[in-house]
């Protein structure tokens, strides 16, 4: 794994706004829109005020990529967190997976991962 050096937000817009330009202009960027709402995760500088968002947020990812066969990595680590009472909000793409921690328990998540044999690349 390796953490990101970008902190980031995980913003809730409503289900029928347009995907907006700022969170374009992050290196890292996640839209997922549903029946109910837009939901965008981006590099916190991007994030302009007035946007409902849960902030900050740190980023470990999964080195990939990973193959479709292989089963439960997501939720081998997110058990492991949970079990050390960390939060997370996971972002999945075709190639591998980032786990979001909040940046006040980054070094808890860190610490936890490799004291079960996870290597971070910080």
């Amino acid at each position: 794994m390796s953490l990101l050096k970008q902190n980031f937000g995980v913003c809730r817009l409503e289900k029928d706004e347009i995907i907006p330009q700022w969170c374009k202009n992050s290196e890292f960027y996640s839209i997922t829109k549903t029946m109910d709402e837009l939901s965008i995760v981006c590099n916190l500088q991007s994030i302009p005020e007035g946007i409902k968002c849960e902030k900050p947020w740190k980023a470990l990812k999964v080195e990939g990529p990973l193959d479709f066969s292989l089963i439960g990595i997501l939720a081998s680590i997110s058990r492991l967190l949970a079990q050390e009472g960390i939060s997370i909000f996971a972002i999945s793409t075709y190639d591998t997976d980032y786990i979001l921690v909040k940046e006040k328990d980054i070094n808890k998540a860190i610490d936890a991962l490799s004291s079960e044999g996870h290597k971070i690349t910080l």
